[in-house]
């Protein structure tokens, strides 16, 4: 398998080089891109490769062509290097870095333009742009979510660890309103009784207690009937709020929704969300939750994207490089509107763009996604 993949790189790599060479007199949109194609995430920068690959395919125009180059990982001198080599092709459009730590770096290279995946800052940067679902994109694509529901009372669940500050920091920036922040350790043995504080469990499991013993001695058929209900409950009384957020994911995110159904979070009246989900389908064995609602990118595109990558390469990609598939897309709309592609003005756009991960809109220099609201209930992702 892997000998298979070594012979596609190969042959991407030998045929973006060939197209340069064919077109260097010609109008052509040269695009680089930086990606680890070694170290411990070679896999992913070769699966950035392949993307972009489809991309080109799909857009069928030989005078788009993509430089590649090795950036590393963590490597500032690989990095710069890089940079270096794809401008020296005559490139001054970039796909990357991936990380948001590279950046300092490459605001160093003014003359050039960069289209990044992450997502941590959704404001244009210098000559940087960064396209990944950002936090602001999901908080308010939730928001509205919640107000369609008519809930008034949202509490936005935080893991504490080294991205709370800037989490924070975010929600903070946002005019938010009619929710509190409640953040939580990390430790499944701790978080459990942090939630308990949280849903007020100990005092509604005394109010069930108090309540069962007013009907205990009595003979009447009424008490009796009341005393059976009782029977089947786990607390009396109702949580202060009404919706929750849970800014996490993974097993993390399993321990939460664990722990509010455990407390006797009655679903029915509390609305359950989260962020950061790629249509998880690990989250369907999470038999305690009856539904979750998440914010995300265009299913049906998303899939898509990922059987035609396996078709064609036998191996499901990234989720990152959806990303890279579609910057390609954006370069490209931008150079067919302008005629050209050299500066951060360029991607000033009026109105909305549709790509594969879904709707751009660009306003006062800043990317949001509008994204769909997703519902995970009998083993299936439901689009709201």
């Amino acid at each position: 398998m892997k000998n298979k993949f070594l012979i596609i790189l190969t042959y991407i790599i030998f045929f973006f080089n060939s197209n340069l060479l064919c077109n260097e007199n010609k109008s052509v949109l040269k695009v680089g891109l930086l990606a680890p194609f070694s170290g411990d995430y070679k896999e992913l920068g070769d699966s950035l490769l392949y993307s972009l690959q489809l991309a080109l395919d799909e857009i069928d125009d030989k005078n788009v062509i993509i430089i590649p180059r090795d950036s590393g990982n963590g490597d500032k001198k690989k990095l710069n290097l890089a940079v270096q080599e794809i401008r020296s092709q005559g490139a001054q459009v970039v796909i990357g870095p991936i990380n948001n730590e590279d950046f300092d770096e490459v605001k160093k290279f003014n003359d050039m333009l960069f289209i990044s995946p992450s997502n941590k800052n959704p404001e244009f940067q210098n000559n940087i742009i960064s396209i990944g679902i950002s936090f602001e994109s999901q908080i308010s694509a939730l928001m509205k979510f919640i107000k369609k529901k008519k809930k008034n009372n949202t509490i936005i669940l935080i893991p504490q660890n080294k991205y709370t500050e800037f989490v924070q920091k975010k929600l903070n920036l946002l005019d938010l309103k009619n929710y509190k922040i409640f953040k939580y350790s990390s430790d499944p043995k701790v978080l459990t009784g942090e939630i308990e504080v949280l849903t007020n469990y100990v005092q509604r499991k005394k109010n069930l207690k108090n309540r069962k013993k007013l009907f205990e001695d009595k003979e009447d058929e009424q008490s009796k009937r009341q005393l059976e209900l009782l029977e089947q409950r786990y607390t009396l009384g109702e949580v202060n709020f009404d919706s929750v957020i849970i800014v996490d994911f993974g097993s993390s995110l399993k321990s939460v929704l664990t722990s509010l159904v455990f407390t006797d979070v009655n679903q029915e009246k509390v609305l359950f969300t989260t962020l950061n989900q790629w249509f998880d389908e690990s989250i369907f064995y999470e038999n305690t939750v009856k539904s979750l609602f998440y914010p995300s990118v265009n299913y049906l595109e998303f899939k898509k994207y990922k059987d035609n990558y396996f078709e064609i390469f036998n191996n499901f990609p990234s989720e990152i490089t959806i990303l890279a598939y579609d910057a390609i897309g954006l370069i490209y709309y931008a150079w067919k509107k302008n005629g050209k592609v050299n500066s951060i003005n360029d991607f000033a756009f009026k109105g909305k763009i549709k790509g594969k991960i879904g709707t751009f809109s660009f306003e006062n220099k800043k990317i949001m996604q509008n994204l769909d609201i997703y519902k995970v209930e009998n083993r299936k992702f439901k689009k709201f």
